[in-house]
């Protein structure tokens, strides 16, 4: 078993369109401490479609504090496109002591070219906050028809990131989507994580090891949506050195963590 995995893509909470496995917090904790994970960074499933974000962010903040015996770090719900934000972002960062954000722009229907975004991220930058984007949370294929959501287009994200020099990105279930030259122009910016939860093909971490800076590509499992052990496996599968699976399974989060100063 790998241990100390630092996994930065979990979610607390309940999936709105069906049940999962592990999906209360206390037993998503004992599953991923049973499989060696060390720290989790945790968003809810709430800050997709709930409006109340406040709250979706204090039940998350109480979740991690009450069950995750000090392995879950909260990453707290802000939508710009709602009145208030910046009010919400603050109380992240000051209330909660939240070292970063989760966004969610498909789901809370604006563009990275959107001047709000670009605000958020230089108030994020000002404050040290790490910012998570999931690029899809469910495959558009088995998506509940009333409810297609499309991948982030993050095309517009090179260019939104020179003026938040500082900033910190971690794009999550992106490798779908995100591949070929819009990859190698975001990993060459050196503001943009990746983590590996929605890599498919044999291999896939050792291949990516080989376009992108080992420093950033992190892990992550996007549990309980997916199976734990399916993030694990790509690890195990993958050819890789112990310099590159220390690196990828927990010390580039790590770092990413400690460079917010």
């Amino acid at each position: 078993m790998i241990g100390n995995l630092t996994d930065v893509n979990v979610n607390l909470s309940r999936w709105p369109f069906r049940r999962l496995p592990f999906d209360t917090t206390p037993e998503l904790v004992k599953k991923l401490k049973s499989l060696g994970v060390a720290q989790a960074w945790a968003g809810s499933y709430d800050g997709l479609l709930h409006k109340d974000t406040g709250s979706v962010n204090r039940r998350l903040a109480a979740q991690c504090k009450r069950f995750g015996e000090g392995m879950l770090i909260p990453f707290g719900s802000v939508n710009p496109t709602l009145p208030d934000w910046e009010e919400e972002l603050r109380r992240c960062a000051e209330d909660h002591k939240m070292p970063g954000i989760r966004l969610n722009p498909n789901y809370h229907q604006y563009q990275l070219n959107d001047a709000r975004f670009a605000k958020l991220l230089q108030l994020a930058s000002e404050r040290k906050m790490i910012v998570q984007i999931p690029v899809l949370m469910e495959d558009e294929r088995t998506q509940h028809p009333l409810v297609n959501v499309p991948h982030v287009d993050v095309a517009p994200l090179t260019d939104v990131l020179k003026s938040t020099p500082n900033l910190k990105v971690v794009l999550l279930n992106a490798h779908r989507s995100v591949r070929g030259k819009p990859f190698l122009q975001l990993a060459a910016t050196g503001q943009v994580w990746f983590d590996i939860a929605n890599l498919e093909s044999v291999g896939g971490v050792a291949k990516i090891l080989k376009q992108a800076p080992r420093d950033k590509i992190l892990f992550g499992s996007h549990a309980p949506f997916f199976i734990f052990e399916s993030a694990l496996l790509k690890l195990r599968e993958s050819d890789l050195t112990e310099e590159q699976l220390e690196a990828v399974a927990e010390s580039n989060a790590r770092k990413l963590m400690a460079a917010r100063g």
